[in-house]
């Protein structure tokens, strides 16, 4: 069972920065692709990015290309999302998500683990 904890979230204007941490406690995390997710309120839970462990490649949604980074330290089993130039529609909880083997990196129901989230504000 591999558990996930968030942390990094807050309150930020428009323009700003953020970086989200993910921790596992999983010894085996390198092995896992990894994924952050945002929601909000009232909507569908959508992919932000993902980390491929194999090939060390990273993907983006349209929405985040170019202003987001996603980042692993496989030594501190982290993974990261740099959020810069943020913008008042980037305001969702975000989760990272964990999986050994997604068919699909950009569709939430493939990833067997999730973190409880943690709030991210954009105020314009």
């Amino acid at each position: 069972q591999v558990q996930l904890v968030e942390s990094g979230g807050g309150l930020v204007q428009a323009g700003g920065s953020l970086r989200l941490s993910c921790a596992a406690s999983e010894r085996t995390f390198s092995y896992y692709h990894m994924g952050w997710f945002r929601q909000a309120p009232g909507k569908e839970r959508l992919f932000v990015a993902a980390t491929i462990w194999s090939r060390g490649t990273t993907y983006y949604g349209d929405s985040v290309q170019g202003r987001f980074t996603i980042s692993r330290d496989n030594a501190k089993n982290t993974v990261y999302l740099q959020m810069n130039s943020l913008k008042p529609e980037d305001t969702a909880v975000y989760y990272c998500a964990a999986d050994l083997s997604p068919r699909n990196y950009r569709d939430p129901k493939e990833y067997d683990y999730w973190g409880q989230g943690t709030q991210v504000t954009v105020s314009s």
